[in-house]
């Protein structure tokens, strides 16, 4: 797993975004139902007080979760969690054995107003995200606007995420939108170059200094072998938090009273009635 946020981007600058896990490309080692418990690569693991997007480029994505949800998805496809007061969920080992599974799983501030709120989830399939036709390239548009174009991801903070894929020697001319303030450029397949100088590659993040007024835009040429990356822009909250493990609240009694829950078996405090960590107890 690579980690660009919080790391080599700290916490601070990576606003509204809290954290970016890259996993994979590796192998699976096998393809499990929503019928079953078995195979889940990340076990059954609490969360408060976020929002998660897991998208996978490769193979499929597979998740169950405390709201009684079990699915699978194909790539390039996600699904979303508004976290809220709480979820338990379980994911993995949904890609055939063998194939390859490739993914990130993202986490995002959630407004200090909205972190008791209800949880709730949603899966999309490449059918369903919008994609923006370039010149030796596309560009899938996950959350926010490009070019009129609406990502179906929806968040309580603004965000843009896109994933662009660029043929040898193609550009990508990007514009920060007017109603966010912090962009990231994470590269994950081949290498370019941003503005003729700067050279990116994959596993490299760059992010704008966005304080300069005159640098709002790059243009990102793809190198001999192509290349691809996720943009990660927002408006930054500047909200204070804290944060530990899964656990994000409005402050430390919140952090202590979800740890208690945790303890005491009483996390999540919205969930369904049956026990959604066995397959065989979900209503048919």
């Amino acid at each position: 797993v690579e980690q660009s946020m919080p790391g080599v981007v700290p916490e601070k600058e990576c606003d509204p975004f809290l954290m970016c896990d890259e996993f994979g490309p590796m192998p699976s080692t096998g393809a499990y139902g929503n019928d079953t418990d078995e195979g889940f690569d990340v076990p059954w693991h609490p969360h408060h007080g976020m929002e998660i997007l897991s998208y996978i480029v490769e193979g499929v994505g597979r998740h169950a979760d405390s709201m009684g949800n079990r699915e699978c998805y194909q790539s390039p496809g996600f699904q979303w969690m508004s976290v809220g007061s709480g979820i338990e969920h379980a994911e993995g080992g949904g890609t055939p054995a063998g194939e390859s599974t490739h993914g990130f799983q993202i986490w995002l501030r959630m407004p200090v107003a909205n972190m008791d709120d209800d949880p709730r989830y949603g899966t999309v399939e490449p059918s369903a995200i919008p994609t923006v036709t370039l010149e030796g390239g596309v560009v899938r548009v996950i959350s926010g606007s490009l070019g009129g174009v609406e990502g179906p991801a929806q968040f309580a903070v603004t965000v843009q995420i896109l994933d662009v894929e660029l043929e040898p020697g193609a550009e990508f001319t990007y514009a920060c939108p007017s109603s966010c303030d912090n962009v990231m450029f994470y590269g994950f397949k081949g290498s370019g170059v941003i503005n003729d100088e700067t050279a990116i590659g994959a596993q490299r993040i760059a992010r704008f200094n966005t304080s300069d007024k005159t640098a709002q835009g790059a243009k990102v040429t793809a190198g001999d072998g192509g290349f691809r990356m996720m943009v990660f822009t927002g408006k930054m909250t500047k909200e204070k938090y804290v944060w530990h493990g899964p656990f994000v609240c409005a402050n430390r009694a919140s952090l202590m009273e979800c740890f208690q829950q945790h303890q005491t078996g009483r996390f999540p405090p919205v969930r369904v009635k049956w026990d959604y960590k066995d397959a065989s107890k979900t209503p048919k």
